[in-house]
């Protein structure tokens, strides 16, 4: 065939080439973030219909009691996890890498003992283990020192959560020494309970870190939000957060809307656990399709390399039925 006869036929050759070199999206995984691994049915539908074979899950927090390093919170498993690859997950407070008293390779040591006695109690086989600290200049060298401990105690791949301001300024905040890190692109903001920002994601605060995502030497998979809270106040003062609240949380006939995402409490009363004195305020930040899509796009954008994987947080049917898409993950991995 004499292809410059026909032109069709080279335009039918490249959208050949085309789809044959188009790489695959990245895969989806989720955050389980509960003290009790319990799956129901609308979070084991959310692995299938997902192809996630991968699940980061929370195994225990570590904090400062009485100015010693200590796990707290722990992970119980009520059933086996399903057949696919658990990625332990362990939260270390900033309070501890600032601790002048800290002990770097026996606070490794420590964790990955702790991670494998959960492990053998529960039949559970790893390859990885995620670090989740939002160190800072301050804390930067210890915690870089105990990254370091880690690799010394465990031959599992290593993974930390890296913050925007910790991608912006890497050349002093430092750049841990591990396998990959994980973009986690929420909580961007002050919480604050008396204006209309959203402390989970606000679109300008982001863009003054996005361009610096490609000068980032680390390879990058993403985390993105699903989840909603309150913002509890009295005074104009915050007095804590109201995980999993969302407008649907509200009873109209303990609250009574400002006007938009705020309510003010009609009376002193306890609801969910909480106590609301009369004039209380809750403010409801959410993330909707919409945001998270842009979210997406921007990072998609900006980063340097594609990611192997983007991380939903988290796991939890409330959320997920706020989010009732099924189509949802696919589309925004696919945004990459």
């Amino acid at each position: 065939m004499n292809l410059w006869k026909f032109p069709g036929a080279i335009y039918v050759l490249l959208l050949l080439s085309t789809a044959c070199t188009k790489e695959a999206p990245p895969l989806t995984s989720f955050y389980y973030w509960k003290t009790t691994f319990e799956l129901n049915d609308t979070e084991v539908a959310t692995l299938k219909q997902n192809s996630v074979s991968k699940l980061y899950v929370r195994y225990f927090d570590v904090t400062l009691i009485k100015g010693a390093p200590f796990p707290v919170r722990p992970i119980v498993f009520n059933e086996p996890p399903p057949a696919i690859e658990i990625v332990p997950v362990i939260y270390v407070r900033n309070q501890v890498m600032l601790s002048p008293t800290v002990g770097v390779p026996d606070l490794a040591k420590n964790i990955v003992d702790y991670i494998d006695q959960i492990n053998a109690k529960n039949n559970v086989s790893i390859e990885e283990i995620q670090i989740d600290c939002d160190w800072t200049l301050k804390s930067k060298d210890v915690f870089l020192r105990f990254i370091d401990a880690l690799k010394q105690q465990t031959k599992h791949r290593l993974s930390a959560t890296i913050r925007l301001h910790q991608v912006k300024y890497f050349e002093t905040t430092g750049v841990p020494d591990v396998d990959y890190g994980v973009l986690m692109y929420y909580n961007m903001g002050h919480i604050n309970a008396d204006d209309s920002s959203n402390s989970i994601y606000d679109r300008k605060t982001a863009k003054r870190y996005l361009a610096s995502l490609k000068n980032y030497p680390l390879r990058l998979d993403v985390a993105l939000p699903l989840f909603s809270w309150g913002i509890h106040s009295r005074d104009g003062k915050v007095i804590g957060l109201l995980n999993q609240w969302s407008h649907e949380s509200i009873d109209s006939t303990k609250f009574n809307n400002q006007g938009g995402d705020l309510y003010v409490a009609k009376d002193n009363f306890i609801t969910l656990g909480n106590f609301f004195r009369k004039g209380d305020f809750v403010k409801i930040e959410a993330i909707d399709k919409d945001q998270i899509s842009e979210m997406a796009d921007d990072i998609a954008r900006s980063i340097a390399k594609k990611p192997q994987t983007v991380i939903f947080y988290d796991l939890d049917e409330p959320q997920l039925t706020y989010h009732d898409d099924e189509d949802l993950f696919e589309e925004i991995t696919r945004t990459f």
